[in-house]
C-alpha cells in the first residue's frame, strides 16, 4: 500500500488478544460467598450474574466461561423493595391442560426460597449452552451452613452500597 510497507513485518501493535480454550480452562477460578440477609433481590442478583460471566476481569470475553462461581447463603431473608413481597408472582406451567401455577413472592420465599435467587440470576445471565453452562457456577443454599468449604471462598466484593435493606 505504501512504500516501505514490507520491511516493516506484521503490525504487533493492532492485534486483538482472544483467549485460547486452554485459558479458560487451566485457569484457578475464584470462589465467592455471599449472604442474601437484607440483601435487595434484583441488586444482588445484578453483582452475582456480574462474577459468575466474569464482567469484573480485564480478560472478560463475551463467548468464554471466565467467570466465578458464587455460593449465596441465607437465601430465605433476601429483600424486595416496594410492594413485591405480596404482588410479585412467579408462574410455572406443567404442561398440561390448564396447568399454569401462580404464587406470589411471599408464598415461593416460604416454599422453596432458593428458587427465587435462581429465577433472578438466570434471567441476567446468556440464553444459550454458555447460559446454561454459566448457571452451574450459582450454588444457592438456605441456612448459614454450604457445603464448599473446602473451595476456600472468599466475601463477594459488593460496591453497590444501595444493594442493603434500611428500614
Amino acid at each position: 500500500m505504501f512504500e516501505g510497507d514490507e520491511l516493516c513485518g506484521p503490525d504487533i501493535w493492532n492485534t486483538t488478544w482472544y483467549p485460547k480454550a486452554a485459558d479458560h480452562v487451566t485457569t484457578e477460578k475464584t470462589w465467592y460467598v455471599v449472604d442474601a440477609t437484607d440483601k435487595i433481590l434484583g441488586r444482588l442478583a445484578s453483582t452475582i450474574a456480574v462474577h459468575i460471566r466474569g464482567k469484573n476481569e480485564p480478560t472478560y470475553t463475551p463467548s468464554v466461561d471466565m467467570g466465578a462461581f458464587v455460593i449465596v447463603v441465607n437465601v430465605e431473608k433476601v429483600a424486595v423493595s416496594g410492594k413485591k413481597r405480596s404482588q410479585k408472582l412467579y408462574r410455572r406451567h406443567s404442561g398440561r391442560p390448564g396447568g399454569m401455577k401462580e404464587e406470589t413472592f411471599d408464598q415461593l420465599q416460604k416454599r422453596i426460597p432458593e428458587r427465587i435467587i435462581e429465577h433472578a440470576v438466570r434471567g441476567m445471565l446468556p440464553k444459550g449452552r454458555l447460559g446454561r453452562r454459566l448457571f452451574t457456577h450459582l450454588k444457592v443454599y438456605k441456612g448459614a451452613e454450604h457445603p464448599h468449604v473446602a473451595q476456600k471462598p472468599v466475601p463477594l466484593p459488593i460496591r453497590d452500597k444501595r444493594i442493603q435493606k434500611t428500614d
